[in-house]
């Protein structure tokens, strides 16, 4: 019984999650400002990055949590600078 909900639990988690990019890819390509695109591509990499995660949970390989890992990190990396762009108008002082 809790095999079979943790993996219905999974599978919805995993709609929910392509659902929320949708959503932040929406953000990205009709957002007012440039600041809401930022947003947008924030939530798009951190949906992406745990919609990654529950498929390695899913399937049990330890692969895609590395993979998650480095998402995570290029995209905090990504959203620093383009916040520090946006602020200072350069990212290299």
């Amino acid at each position: 019984m809790s095999t079979l909900f943790l993996a219905l639990a999974i599978t919805a988690a995993q709609i929910l999650l392509a659902f929320a990019m949708g959503c932040a890819a929406f953000r990205i390509l009709r957002g007012p400002r440039a600041q809401d695109r930022v947003l947008g591509m924030d939530a798009l990499y951190l949906a992406g990055m745990l919609l990654l995660l529950t498929y390695g949970i899913q399937t049990g390989r330890t692969l895609f949590f590395e993979g998650a890992l480095v998402i995570g990190l290029l995209g905090f990396a990504g959203t620093v600078a383009l916040a520090k762009f946006l602020m200072r108008g350069e990212v290299i002082e």
